[in-house]
């Protein structure tokens, strides 16, 4: 074989090489680690299959769906460093803390892995955004409304059974809570306590509220655990109809409370649209098709876009209130 000859097959066999890694690594599956506050719950569940949907749209996706086995950021720290060790391309999180992870968090990033927080957010600095599943705003005055609606008249004593002293999104939303009470002036907020997202804890921490005021109307749960923990304690009391349990809940765990009457409405974004939304978001960032900064609109898929504010932070949908008129029809989907 001539000299010339050898070159030009040297040449082509490179250049088939060449095409052949740059056609596998197009094949290769973007890996999207959705990290949840805790494996188990209900909520978390139905945004993995909305992130199974999102990764089945998309086709080149792999979701992995991981989180510790209680709420706390010591568990979510050792998943996130399991995930920077396997190099995942993007992880999308729903924190537990919004300051404890973001050391794990940073690291991440610089490791050239895209970081989002989700439902419960991370501070600026441990994430590229966030994606609020509403405002927190239209979210604490939801929660006051739905509580003032079922007061008897002239109002009454109303309690906040939260999830952890610590979670960002729990926080934002009382607050929200508070700014609004003066505009429901029968609404006497009288203590708040804390469950952990954990339905025992929160069993106990509801059946506290019941005993030490006795005059109670009313108890908020913005917590998908909180709200059910809340309603089978107040059932148990045979208070059901009495003391009025709404907040944050997935119509398939309310569906018994409410026929019951021991909650008269609660609300929810749809956790299956939030899951498939926050992986759209990871994979554009990902993929570079998109750029988390102040003012940029980011595509979500079916569920649209959003417009990232000051604080890269922006919002996906209105809250929606489920009663006794529409229970039926959402009970089986989430």
């Amino acid at each position: 074989m001539s000299i010339l000859r050898k070159l030009l097959v040297t040449a082509a066999a490179t250049a088939a090489l060449t095409i052949g890694a740059v056609q596998a690594h197009a094949q290769d599956n973007v890996r999207i680690a959705l990290v949840v506050k805790a494996l188990g719950i209900g909520f978390f569940e139905a945004a993995n299959e909305g992130a199974q949907e999102a990764a089945e749209e998309l086709g080149n996706v792999e979701i992995i769906y991981t989180g510790p086995t209680d709420t706390t950021a010591e568990g979510q720290i050792e998943v996130i460093n399991s995930l920077i060790a396997q190099n995942v391309d993007a992880i999308a999180v729903s924190a537990n803390d919004t300051d404890a992870l973001v050391p794990t968090l940073k690291k991440a990033m610089d490791r050239g892995i895209t970081v989002i927080s989700w439902d419960s957010g991370v501070a600026p600095e441990g994430r590229e955004m966030n994606l609020n599943p509403s405002s927190n705003q239209l979210i604490g005055e939801m929660c006051v409304k739905m509580a003032a609606e079922h007061l008897p008249e002239g109002g009454g004593e109303v309690a906040i059974l939260s999830a952890s002293a610590t979670h960002t999104n729990q926080n934002n939303w009382i607050a929200e809570m508070k700014k609004v009470l003066p505009d429901y002036p029968g609404v006497n907020l009288v203590t708040t306590v804390y469950g952990d997202d954990l339905a025992d804890k929160s069993y106990r921490e509801a059946q506290g509220l019941i005993q030490s005021y006795p005059d109670l109307k009313a108890i908020i749960a913005p917590t998908s655990v909180g709200i059910v923990a809340a309603a089978q304690a107040v059932t148990d009391a045979g208070k059901a109809g009495e003391i009025n349990v709404t907040g944050l809940g997935l119509p398939s765990e309310m569906a018994g409370h409410v026929e019951s009457g021991a909650s008269k409405s609660f609300a929810i974004w749809n956790p299956i649209d939030l899951g498939y939304a926050a992986t759209m978001i990871a994979y554009n960032l990902a993929t570079d098709q998109a750029t988390a900064e102040p003012g940029a609109e980011i595509a979500m898929g079916r569920v649209g876009t959003v417009t990232l504010d000051e604080n890269r932070e922006g919002a996906m949908a209105e809250p929606f209130v489920y009663d006794a008129s529409n229970i039926d029809k959402f009970k089986d989907i989430f």
